[in-house]
């Protein structure tokens, strides 16, 4: 929790840290990743047999070593839109049986040589666990029960024996399950209304918990500020019936939202984070509200929210239907930045996050057939995942606010969008972890810190100006490190991420 008092101009920025005030703890997986069978996020990206930088299962070795350095809790497989017409059997059993189908959502044709069976296999790897999306589209509920049976069956039924047959003896026990993908939106196979995806939602969690109580299920929700949101959750936040199950278990676990910002210009860029800090706010109130109407009782867990596409994207710039492959920016990796510290900021409410994607397509690692190149935003991504755990701690800001355009517009009267971005955290070490983005790209900004105490490790991500980029050839963007005695103010330089940790 962060708070903050607005200031003039000329008045000296301060940053009070109370490291001592624990507010919540932060749930690690705000540091999940998305695959999603689009562009080259799959084929080219985590799996590409025959290329030397693979090993023998065709996981890109260099894509897997470069991910394990985020330590990434859970990756969401297989959409994003791809799920509405995927049906996860074509994508089991021997390879060269798999049949070829023409893929709807990005205009493609899906070969199927890398299904549930690889998936499991690579994120086994990678060390992370499991989320899947059910098809809402053209998928049935008798085909979603199969899947988890296949996946989590330990006796002696079908699609448990299927994956035994299939080489794979032990259950994946996935924990994870979205009930579909942004069916209300146009762009979607079968897009539904919220009436007719909340009735079929309920109906769909009632079986699933029959069949595992131990699911955590994800429901499929807008942006968090939409009439949507409110109607599902109204319609699906229930108490927990015992009739489902030995235990009385809740039917939905957590709610989904998702949000892409962008700007050509670079203020409004790097503050259109900030509309996921007040879509995360509304959200929460709308998930009390439903428990609230609904007399859902307070030893009831409450849901969280389940963040599972974010990420930095502009459509003109990175088509989806010709892959999505950004350039991104300096500027783009201060709005990576300030996505994260409202993740740190808002950890009471976050139950997890996924970076959209998580290789090549809006991504923050690309690969070519000859090697990796970590973008911009790879560098926010690394700091957060390796030093912001723990707790989220006080910290109080006082500086002066950037007053010009937002994207989006009703931004400027919902936030106060302050020159100095900030988040706190102490870890489980007992290192204290302040995260400040300075997102003037005209100056820097000197700023008394409150707290700060003894030697100080100090992390930058900068460049020469917002527009630099990673991907012309050189590194212009990466982390560079140094220390300071923690003493008196602390400069910020212009358009940087600075993360201080001491102990």
């Amino acid at each position: 929790m962060t708070t903050f008092t607005k200031l003039e101009e000329q008045e000296t920025p301060v940053i009070s840290v109370h490291s001592e005030r624990r507010i919540s703890k932060i749930n690690p997986n705000i540091y999940a990743g998305f695959t999603e069978h689009m562009g080259r996020c799959i084929y080219g990206g985590i799996y590409d047999p025959g290329n030397p930088l693979s090993d023998e299962n065709g996981f890109r070795k260099d894509v897997l070593e470069a991910l394990k350095d985020l330590d990434i809790p859970v990756v969401r497989y297989p959409g994003g839109n791809f799920c509405a017409t995927y049906h996860w059997l074509d994508g089991v059993g021997p390879k060269d049986q798999r049949p070829s189908r023409p893929e709807l959502a990005w205009l493609g044709t899906e070969t199927n040589q890398f299904g549930t069976d690889e998936f499991m296999q690579w994120c086994k790897v990678l060390g992370t666990e499991p989320y899947l999306c059910f098809n809402f589209g053209t998928g049935t509920l008798d085909e979603a029960l199969a899947w988890v049976e296949y996946c989590n069956g330990t006796g002696n039924t079908y699609y448990a024996n299927l994956r035994r047959k299939n080489g794979h003896e032990e259950p994946y026990n996935v924990k994870y399950w979205a009930l579909g993908n942004e069916t209300w939106g146009p762009w979607q196979v079968e897009q539904m209304t919220k009436e007719a995806y909340a009735h079929k939602a309920l109906q769909w969690a009632k079986a699933l918990k029959l069949l595992d109580p131990t699911l955590i299920l994800i429901l499929c929700g807008q942006d968090g500020t939409a009439t949507w949101d409110y109607y599902t959750l109204k319609h699906c936040l229930l108490p927990a019936h015992s009739a489902l199950s030995t235990s009385s278990v809740p039917l939905i676990d957590m709610h989904s939202i998702h949000l892409y910002t962008c700007s050509s210009s670079h203020l409004p860029n790097a503050t259109a984070p900030l509309a996921a800090e007040r879509a995360i706010e509304i959200t929460s109130s709308l998930i009390d509200l439903a428990r609230i109407e609904n007399n859902v009782p307070p030893s009831q867990p409450r849901p969280t929210i389940c963040f599972d596409e974010w990420n930095v994207w502009d459509p003109i710039r990175a088509e989806g239907s010709k892959g999505a492959e950004e350039s991104y920016t300096l500027s783009d990796a201060l709005a990576v930045a300030v996505w994260l510290n409202v993740f740190i900021r808002k950890s009471r409410d976050l139950g997890m996050a996924c970076i959209a994607q998580s290789v090549n397509v809006i991504s923050p690692l690309m690969t070519t057939e000859e090697g990796i190149t970590k973008q911009t935003t790879w560098w926010p991504l690394y700091l957060f995942s390796r030093y912001m755990r723990g707790w989220t701690v006080s910290a109080h800001v006082s500086c002066a606010t950037y007053q010009g355009q937002t994207a989006p517009v009703w931004l400027r009267g919902a936030m106060e969008t302050p020159w100095l971005d900030v988040s706190a955290s102490v870890g489980e070490d007992g290192f204290v972890n302040l995260a400040v983005v300075n997102i003037s790209d005209e100056k820097g900004i000197e700023a008394v810190v409150e707290g700060a105490k003894g030697d100080v490790k100090v992390f930058t991500v900068t460049g020469a100006d917002v527009t630099v980029s990673n991907m012309k050839g050189s590194e212009e963007v990466s982390v560079k490190e140094g220390t300071w005695d923690g003493a008196g103010k602390y400069f910020f330089p212009k358009h940087s991420l600075t993360l201080l940790r001491w102990k």
